[in-house]
């Protein structure tokens, strides 16, 4: 008899401990993640049950090959776009997005850019009497059974004007499987991230400025300690992605690479527990920098269209924003043609006509 009690003692207490492991990480069903090879930009559509989310939409010849891949698989309504900064290869297609389907709730960060891409989307917006709102770090909500945390921008960052370490930064976990996307976060974004209180580990991390070394600090890489990373870019792209020194990195800490330039549109499927693809993860290592060494790194929105400056010019000016830009700097080529002005005076003579340095170039 004592034996017996014994035996449905350690039973009723077994299934207990496993009832209660079970309630807190199961799930039913699965999550999509789809990286859609957008060439050089970011686009990811994450789909578990009847509940969708994009985050970004590539750029601005992406918008109609966006919509028609979300077409493909049903999605009519998303419960969440998030544009994770307003650079080109990131918001470029979300006007037609935001304008051809249902968007429950739209997410930007709280930096604005003066481009004509920017002001479509918000024009977007405003057709379709959309709301955006900026997330605060720390937020959650929950896409169907699975858990997202905005994690960046860290509450009251300076990143200034900086587009790409103002992206929104997002951690979505099912079950025991989490994936993290950080935009375009650069060193100060990641440190901030490093100095947070969340819990940066994944099994998938997208690979942040599509493998750019300004990106993917080996700290950083280490703190998540992805199994996995995607990196999106474009096949022989002008920027040097991905760079040799985060797949140099990322081989050396055993971290498997699936690339959109090699392997086109990644999906991944987790049911909480394992995740399986839709090929097998590149072998190539092969580094985007071009023969003879790598060039100067490059936002993607200075390859936008705009008119010649003249070389007689010292600055270039923003007369909307009252920032003073070096003529190369990043910013000057896709500024609005209206709010642009070339000046051969010096920066203490334009700080007193009320002009400031723009910080990404600093005149």
């Amino acid at each position: 008899m004592l034996w017996l009690m014994l035996a449905l003692v350690l039973m009723f207490a077994g299934c207990s401990g496993y009832s209660k492991d079970t309630q807190q990480q199961s799930v039913d069903g699965t999550l999509q993640v789809h990286y859609i090879d957008v060439g050089q930009g970011d686009s990811i559509l994450l789909i578990q049950d009847e509940h969708s989310m994009l985050i970004d939409a590539g750029d601005n010849n992406c918008g109609t090959r966006v919509q028609s891949y979300l077409q493909s698989n049903n999605i009519d309504t998303l419960d969440y776009v998030i544009g994770t900064h307003p650079d080109s290869d990131h918001i470029g297609g979300l006007d037609v997005i935001i304008y051809k389907f249902t968007c429950n709730q739209i997410f930007m960060p709280d930096c604005s850019k003066d481009t004509k891409t920017y002001e479509d989307v918000l024009a977007s917006a405003k057709e379709k009497n959309y709301q955006i709102t900026s997330p605060v770090a720390g937020d959650t909500f929950s896409l169907g059974q699975a858990k997202v945390q905005v994690l960046s921008p860290a509450v009251n960052a300076n990143y200034g004007e900086d587009a790409n370490n103002n992206s929104i930064a997002v951690k979505v976990t099912y079950g025991n499987n989490s994936f993290l996307f950080t935009g375009d976060c650069e060193e100060a974004a990641e440190t901030d991230l490093l100095n947070s209180e969340y819990d940066l580990q994944a099994d998938v991390m997208k690979a942040a400025h599509h493998g750019s070394d300004t990106s993917n600090g080996r700290e950083f890489l280490e703190a998540v300690n992805p199994e996995v990373c995607v990196i999106s870019c474009g096949e022989g792209n002008d920027y040097g992605h991905p760079r040799a020194e985060v797949l140099n990195n990322l081989r050396d800490l055993g971290v498997e690479v699936y690339r959109t330039d090699e392997q086109g549109t990644i999906v991944a499927v987790s049911d909480g527990t394992d995740i399986t693809w839709n090929t097998q993860p590149s072998q190539s290592w092969q580094a985007g920098e071009p023969e003879g060494g790598s060039q100067p790194e490059k936002d993607s929105e200075s390859m936008g269209a705009g008119q010649p400056v003249s070389m007689e010019a010292t600055y270039i000016l923003n007369t909307n924003t009252m920032k003073i830009h070096k003529k190369d700097c990043s910013s000057v080529s896709d500024m609005s043609e209206k709010n642009k002005q070339e000046t051969d005076k010096t920066v203490n003579e334009l700080e007193a006509e009320g002009y400031e340095p723009c910080k990404r170039c600093e005149p």
